[in-house]
């Protein structure tokens, strides 16, 4: 790979980037498909507003993040639907906090089972543990029924619930434990099991904390969840239509 991109793609580079592109080459460490996991974070700024792979990224492995662009845009339509005035940039961006509690369902799992797989199938085979945890991903899902339509439906985003993906998670652990200890448990499956559940833990935990426990199991407890549309023009009572300001000129819409 190193000796293709020297001397096939390097001469093809713009002047200014060939030293770069030579010396990344010659440090090793070449990726085939650089990607970007970035957590969503609430960043207000009236006028202007963040959906898709701007504001959170995951891992292409599960191919989810149209999913959640596209997932992202209903919810902004639904959110903006009340609204006929957006001329007071201020309050709608207040308004507007409660989107990224109310995506959190929905991006969660995605997210999760997007960076879960990528940390387990691209880890070597040299540690058992983690081997084993790629074997019992394929048998678990080859069990069918329940299993395999439940991590479907999560992966595709048709089941939002966070509790899902978590019964799943582990389930999924326990399916590989069991398999290592029956019918008859040795030490070294007993060694491998363990490691198996600490491998496991150190995955998805962490996942779990940069994804924001409050909001997505208790998004109640956050204000942004109940804000309301703010107030704005009234109905017409004489002609039943409305004034909608849009920039300066006034706009009647029946």
């Amino acid at each position: 790979m190193a000796s293709y991109l020297k001397t096939v793609v390097a001469p093809q580079m713009p002047p200014e980037l060939y030293n770069a592109f030579i010396c990344a080459i010659d440090k090793g460490n070449i990726r085939t498909m650089p990607n970007k996991i970035m957590p969503a974070s609430s960043y207000p700024s009236p006028g202007a507003f963040l959906i898709g792979d701007s504001l959170n990224m995951r891992h292409s492995v599960t191919g989810g993040g149209m999913t959640v662009g596209l997932s992202d845009v209903v919810l902004l339509r639904d959110l903006l639907r009340p609204l006929n005035d957006l001329s007071n940039a201020a309050s709608i961006c207040k308004y507007l906090e409660s989107f990224c509690v109310l995506r959190k369902p929905t991006a969660f799992a995605i997210n999760t089972l997007a960076s879960t797989l990528h940390t387990v199938f691209s880890s070597s085979d040299q540690d058992p543990a983690r081997k084993e945890m790629k074997e019992a991903f394929f048998n678990y899902l080859s069990l069918g029924g329940v299993f395999s339509d439940g991590l479907m439906a999560l992966l595709s985003g048709l089941n939002t619930n966070p509790l899902s993906l978590i019964f799943h998670c582990f389930a999924m652990l326990a399916y590989a434990v069991g398999s290592l200890l029956l019918p008859f448990p040795t030490p070294k499956r007993m060694c491998i099991a363990a490691r198996l559940v600490l491998v496991g833990s150190g995955i998805i935990f962490p996942i779990l904390k940069e994804e924001g426990i409050r909001a997505t199991f208790f998004p109640a407890t956050i204000p942004a969840y109940y804000r309301t549309p703010p107030v704005q023009s009234t109905r017409h009572r004489e002609t039943g239509k409305y004034y909608i300001l849009l920039v300066k000129e006034p706009i009647l819409i029946s």
